[in-house]
C-alpha cells in the first residue's frame, strides 16, 4: 500500500458511489477502510497544466476521453503514476502508463 495512492478526483468519486447507495453499509465500510490506508493525492498548479495540455491535444486529434477520466488521466501524467483501470478508454492517451489488476 505505501506505493499506491488515488487522485482526489478518484476519492470524489468513490464517495459520490457510497452516497447513492447509502443502504450499501458493507461498502460503505470497504471504501472507508480504504480511504484511510491510500494516500488521496491533490491537485496541483502543474496537474491543471497537465490537464490543459492532454484535452488540447486529445480534441485536435479527435479522441474522445470522458470528462472526469480525462482529469483522472492528467492526474496521473502529471504524477508520473501507473493508472490502475480496466477501461480500455485510457488507451487513448499517449505515454499514459495503465495497468488492468483484474486480469490477474
Amino acid at each position: 500500500m505505501a506505493n499506491v495512492c488515488i487522485s482526489v478526483i478518484t476519492e470524489g468519486e468513490l464517495r459520490f458511489g457510497i452516497s447513492k447507495r447509502p443502504q450499501a453499509i458493507r461498502l460503505q465500510r470497504i471504501v472507508s477502510e480504504f480511504l484511510q490506508r491510500v494516500a488521496v493525492e491533490p491537485w496541483e498548479s502543474s496537474t491543471a497544466h497537465a490537464y490543459g495540455a492532454l484535452r488540447a491535444s486529445l480534441e485536435t486529434s479527435g479522441k474522445v476521453v470522458g470528462a472526469l477520466d480525462l482529469l483522472i488521466a492528467a492526474h496521473a501524467l502529471d504524477l508520473n503514476a501507473t493508472l490502475v483501470t480496466n477501461d480500455a478508454g485510457f488507451r487513448k492517451i499517449a505515454h499514459l502508463r495503465t495497468e488492468d489488476w483484474t486480469a490477474y
